[in-house]
């Protein structure tokens, strides 16, 4: 029998506060704007609010640079705010799981500001620091080839001390030194303080990369979205330190915990969200998430292909049966629009999409906006992007002649993770009612048509229909069939059709998908056949179960078949 948690049986949403919700007009989203829509989401009924970070930062990385990791953000508010917005949202029933961003800091962080001051500096040793090797230019070149994520080297050098800093994002992201005992210290008790105060949860970023490798020494393969994942994921000493972690303060409390863990395999994450508890409760892994990647590395327009995506989600659903949690999601911050790259835009694709991975075993995370069909937006030129990761790879792909301006431009349209970040669409007053000021990226022009005031009351809308999904796994005679379930995919070979079995206790739910713009047949070719069935929901009206179901265009049908 498996065990029984809340954080399994429950919905997370996540809010990325820069744009959310403006409270005072000045073109940035905040916490008393997330505060004003918390009727929203309990009516959505989502459980759980997840907060991109939130910490005080200087924003090079839109908050993912933390200089101060026990204050706010001036843009978002004070902590008064914050705890204003905790004891709001609890009394809603609403938990927070703030993003916990260590493994690595902004460099105006007190500590890193200590470390470049000088070589004996009692906080040096707080982030990784090495000699260069030697070179013909004015400086030694960096200690090896490892390439940063956010493009260039993965070394910074510094003048003061005449030494590389090691960072794998931006180089005002200086990663720490987890080698440290001082360091994990420091990080533990500002965890607790967290803890007492009352979040609920930590989604961890990148927490797959903080122990880096033994030997410091040249990639074959350096550079990509994460660098080499050989380099900078799951490294020797990951799960002690999250072993340590959990026994000095996870454990202590009823937490949520998810671990962004880039460069996981099945083997890791049962190691990382093991049934025993000994680390995390669950990880992001993002080899579905890449399937659209090709040559050009994340910077293509190829198409997402539905028979690779469901034999890698059958993967993982199978691997972690037993002996790990999943977690669901196609859409986060760093992710364009899955109507937009796996749908064709429409309200009916955007439900379809949904009615596939809701069905699923794990715990379901929906992005801002997601529950409405927001879309890619049109940025148009290169100037209207604000992602350091855009940025950065149209400068150094153009620049050396890699990529064509105007190709590399499509492809950054398509896949930019500005795309999750356009203004939450409210309504269909200016800048989609996100701030009477001037918002501090472009809104989508879409949000006339796709908007929360537009979809609310609309029983046939995407809105309406995410809130039926979450209350069928929340709240239905379903809930532990579809929450605990085993998990059988159907026609692995279909190019178009999603289709697979949830079954506990001897009873069974058949979810069919037809991830495609044409029309198709399908015979599920259950045995037993059942004697008979109940809908439990569709994106295409009432339909008629038979052994040959026949679908239309993005159709989506969730039966029990008894």
């Amino acid at each position: 029998m498996e065990k029984h948690a809340w954080w399994k049986e429950s919905v997370v949403y996540q809010i990325y506060p820069r744009s959310f919700c403006d409270s005072n007009g000045d073109g940035i989203g905040d916490l008393n704007g997330i505060r004003s829509k918390l009727e929203y989401l309990v009516r959505l009924g989502v459980n759980v609010i997840w907060l991109s970070p939130v910490y005080r930062s200087p924003n090079d990385d839109n908050g993912y640079d933390i200089s101060d990791y026990r204050a706010i953000m001036d843009e978002f508010g004070t902590m008064a705010d914050f705890d204003a917005l905790l004891s709001e949202a609890h009394a809603k029933g609403l938990k927070i799981v703030m993003d916990l961003v260590v493994n690595h800091t902004s460099d105006e962080h007190p500590w890193f500001v200590e470390s470049r001051s000088s070589k004996d500096n009692p906080k040096r040793d707080f982030y990784i620091w090495r000699e260069g090797t030697p070179g013909n230019g004015s400086r030694p070149d960096p200690p090896t080839n490892w390439g940063s994520c956010f493009s260039g080297s993965a070394w910074e050098w510094d003048p003061r001390t005449r030494m590389y800093y090691l960072h794998f994002f931006s180089k005002k992201q200086p990663d720490l030194n987890w080698e440290n005992p001082s360091v994990r210290n420091e990080i533990f008790d500002m965890m607790d303080w967290w803890c007492r105060k009352g979040v609920d949860g930590f989604r961890m970023d990148v927490i797959s990369m903080i122990s880096k490798p033994d030997i410091f020494e040249d990639s074959p393969t350096h550079g990509g979205l994460y660098g080499d994942s050989s380099v900078t994921c799951n490294g020797p000493r990951v799960h002690q330190y999250l072993q340590e972690m959990n026994r000095r303060v996870l454990s202590k409390y009823d937490l949520l915990t998810v671990g962004e863990t880039a460069g996981v395999t099945v083997e890791e994450a049962q190691k990382y969200a093991n049934a025993g508890g000994t680390e995390l409760n669950m990880v992001f892994q993002f080899e579905h998430v890449e399937l659209d990647g090709g040559a050009g590395g994340k910077w293509t327009r190829n198409p997402l292909s539905v028979r690779a995506l469901k034999e890698n989600l059958t993967k993982w659903q199978n691997a972690l049966e037993g002996s790990a949690w999943n977690s669901l999601f196609l859409c986060n911050h760093d992710q364009p629009r899955i109507v937009s790259r796996l749908g064709d835009d429409s309200p009916k694709s955007a439900k379809c999409v949904a009615t596939m991975l809701h069905f699923q075993k794990g715990t379901p995370y929906v992005y801002q906006g997601e529950e409405l069909g927001m879309t890619n937006c049109p940025f148009g030129p290169i100037e209207n992007y604000r992602d350091i990761e855009s940025l950065n790879a149209y400068r150094e792909l153009t620049e050396s002649g890699l990529r064509e301006a105007s190709e590399l431009l499509d492809c950054i349209a398509y896949k930019s993770r500005d795309n999750a970040r356009t203004p939450m669409q409210w309504d269909d007053s200016p800048n989609a009612g996100f701030t009477t000021g001037v918002p501090w990226i472009m809104t989508n022009p879409n949000y006339r048509e796709i908007n929360a005031a537009a979809q609310i009351d609309n029983p046939d809308s995407v809105f309406s229909y995410y809130r039926r999904l979450i209350s069928l796994r929340r709240g239905s005679e379903w809930k532990d069939l579809i929450v605990y379930g085993t998990y059988a995919l159907l026609a692995p070979d279909d190019p178009d059709i999603y289709a697979y079995v949830r079954e506990l206790h001897g009873r069974r739910l058949l979810i069919v998908c037809n991830l495609s713009g044409k029309a198709r047949e399908f015979a599920p070719g259950l045995s037993p056949a059942p004697a008979e069935t109940r809908l439990l929901i569709s994106n295409s009206g009432t339909p008629l179960f038979s052994p040959v179901l026949r679908l239309s265009p993005w159709e989506a049908d969730a039966w029990e078949v008894c």
